[in-house]
């Protein structure tokens, strides 16, 4: 806005356009400029205004009734504003004016009638705003009328039959709303229509299959979100120029009629029906798609299509992007032709009646961003080249039959948010590759399977995971330390398998945690101290393990309807409503301090008696050495006379003769010196 000062001619300013004759402003073009505060009422005064556009700024506060005065103003661009109040009055002396977009703003009131009487008006855009009341039946009497968007306000009433007659409409957008009562069939006719947008109100008719719906031109038809019954017109297969057609979320049945003339087709849209009859041959229009070459979307979830899954959807266009067909009763296997749909963001094929093995050539889906193939009948391994699908966020294979072991190459899948395979027959243990996937923050539900093995320690890698479930398993060991690196766990299941040992002291970083289920076990040791401090907790279950010692009365232990800690025999204390038995204390410590005098005494009693046997050991052997000190000294104090004369005069020569005794006798006698 540099340019508006004095030293520069007002008509010669940015946005500013003049006559050429007066000299006089014709046209003010400001949009999106940041520009902010209330329109001036002195705006009134510029007569010669023919365009003002003010789109995408801040302007705020009510439009002026002078706006009354711009008698000759011919395009009114206010959206993407902050205006508020409701429509001028005065608006109606602007005879001239035929586009006039409000869309974006905060205007409230309701239409008014006063502008079915702009007869050159072309363009009417009121979408997103406040405004409510019905559709005043007097817009049908803008023959000039292109464009009508009302989307996204709080109109209620019905849709009049009036419009019928706006045969030059190209436009008619009036999602979003309260509308309600029956559709005028005569808006099926408007033949200059392109597109058509009722969505999301609570409009109430019936369709039938030979209902006429002259449309030509129509690229976007859409009822969804309405109380619409009946069947899918078979005229509208005709509309040739069709790119998006939704009929969800009604309450429609019966077939779907061959889409083969919709070759433009980018999206289709049947889904929260009642469509099918639940048998073979549902499915047939599928087929009739297989030469559109611009289909992304095709959403037909949650009916009653019966009948195999049709091997012609491999032939689909390659451009499609989402395929949903979960919550149905479709039978059959996962065609293996799957893989050339090359595009594919998301496949939903949950709740259906799948069997058979997931196609290997899955993993030729490498942009796949979501796969849900749960509560089917699926069988098999969980193919290897799963971990091809680098794009994966979220795998839900819950509730099937799929057997053997968690292919390590899930590990490549570092997009991986959540992964869901409880209730499922596989085996082996917890590959380390799959805890390595940091990026996992929402689940990792391993429950109710046939794993073993112990917890990897690669469990640390889970530092952003909120929930992780490893329930009903046969996994045993100890608990490993690392799980406290998972800061981030609100839930954590680790009930029925074979765990031993204490709970980790690491465990007390977990301190947003909800819900811990450890039950049955074989966990041992005391109740960690720190679960009273886990103010987040809402839900504990500690229940037949081999806990011993003192019940914590604080925290969580105070709610005896979130505390289970029943088949601990060795527990007691606790709150009352646990039921649980009381610790007599005084007895424990009088246990405790007999215990350990009784300890000291026999210690004591070992010591002292091994001292006493070491003493009369050594006495007993100073003994045997006193006296076999003095035989010796008797026997050398003998002299020869002293025996002869105790020998009674005995020969020495009879003594030391022959025999043994006398020969030893005789050696004594010479060691003596006697002799």
């Amino acid at each position: 806005m540099e340019s508006w000062n004095s030293s520069i001619h007002f008509c010669q300013w940015h946005g500013v356009t003049c006559g050429r004759k007066h000299q006089r402003v014709t046209k003010l073009e400001l949009q999106s400029l940041k520009l902010s505060g209330s329109l001036s009422p002195h705006i009134g005064n510029m007569s010669f205004l023919r365009v003002l556009n003010l789109l995408n700024n801040s302007f705020y506060n009510q439009i002026p009734q002078s706006i009354g005065g711009l008698r000759r103003l011919e395009t009114l661009y206010l959206t993407n504003n902050s205006i508020s109040g409701e429509i001028p009055s005065n608006l109606s002396s602007c005879s001239k004016l035929t586009i006039a977009r409000m869309a974006g703003n905060r205007l409230t009131g309701e239409i008014p009638a006063f502008l079915g009487f702009l007869s050159n008006l072309k363009v009417l855009s009121f979408y997103n705003n406040s405004l409510r009341g019905s559709i005043p039946p007097s817009l049908g009497n803008l023959s000039s009328l292109e464009e009508l968007a009302l989307t996204y306000n709080a109109l209620d009433g019905i849709i009049p039959e009036t419009l019928g007659r706006l045969t030059n409409l190209s436009i008619f957008l009036a999602a979003e709303n309260a509308i309600s009562g029956t559709l005028p069939v005569a808006m099926f006719n408007l033949s200059n229509i392109r597109f058509f947008d009722i969505g999301e109100n609570k409009i109430q008719c019936t369709l039938y299959t030979d209902l006429a719906i002259t449309m030509p031109y129509v690229e976007f038809f859409s009822v969804r979100g309405n109380k619409i019954s009946g069947q899918i017109p078979i005229s509208i297969t005709n509309a040739s120029n069709l790119h998006v057609l939704q009929f969800n979320d009604n309450r429609l049945s019966g077939k779907v009629p061959s889409l083969e003339k919709l070759d433009k087709l980018s999206t289709l849209q049947l889904a929260v029906n009642g469509l099918g009859h639940g048998r073979e041959g549902d499915l047939n229009f599928l087929c009739t798609l297989v030469n559109n070459t611009k289909l992304e979307f095709l959403i037909i979830s949650d009916n009653n299509f019966g009948g195999v899954f049709p091997k012609c959807v491999s032939n689909i266009s390659n451009t499609l992007l989402r395929l949903e067909i979960d919550e149905n009763k479709i039978m059959g296997r996962i065609p293996d032709g799957i893989g050339n749909l090359v595009n594919l963001e998301v496949l939903f094929a949950s709740e259906n009646q799948m069997f058979g093995p997931i196609p290997f050539e899955i993993g030729r889906l490498q942009k796949l961003n979501k796969f849900f193939a749960h509560i089917n009948f699926l069988s098999g391994t969980i193919p290897h080249s799963i971990g091809n699908l680098s794009a994966l966020t979220i795998v839900g294979l819950d509730f099937n039959n799929l057997q053997g072991n968690i292919p390590p190459s899930i590990g490549k899948c570092q997009s991986l948010l959540e992964l869901t395979v409880s209730y499922n027959n596989l085996s082996g243990p917890i590959p380390p590759q799959l805890l390595g996937v940091s990026s996992m923050s929402i689940i990792l539900d391993l429950s109710s399977n046939h794993l073993t093995g112990e917890l990897p320690v690669a469990v640390e890698n889970l530092k952003n995971l909120g929930q992780l479930y490893v329930s009903q398993n046969r996994l045993s060991g100890l608990l490993p330390k690392t799980l406290g690196s998972c800061v981030s766990l609100e839930k954590l299941y680790l009930d029925g398998n074979l765990f031993e040992g204490p709970i980790p002291s690491s465990l007390s970083s977990l301190r947003g945690l909800e819900a811990l289920d450890v039950s049955n076990n074989n966990l041992s040791g005391e109740i960690p101290e720190f679960l009273v401090r886990f103010g987040a907790l809402r839900y504990l279950n500690l229940s037949f393990n081999n806990f011993e010692g003192v019940i914590p009365s604080g925290g969580i232990f105070k709610n005896a309807s979130a505390t289970f800690v029943e088949g601990n025999s060795k527990l007691c204390g606790g709150i009352p409503e646990l039921h649980m038995l009381r610790c007599n204390l005084k007895t424990s410590s009088s246990n405790s301090l007999r215990l350990k005098v009784a300890i000291i005494v026999v210690t004591l009693g070992v010591t002292l008696a091994f001292t006493c046997l070491l003493i009369l050991w050594i006495g007993k052997k100073k003994e045997k050495q006193a006296t076999a000190t003095s035989v010796e000294n008797s026997v050398l104090q003998l002299s020869y006379q002293s025996i002869v004369r105790a020998t009674d005069g005995f020969s020495t020569q009879n003594l030391v003769g022959s025999g043994s005794f006398g020969s030893v006798y005789k050696g004594v006698l010479q060691a003596s010196g006697a002799v």
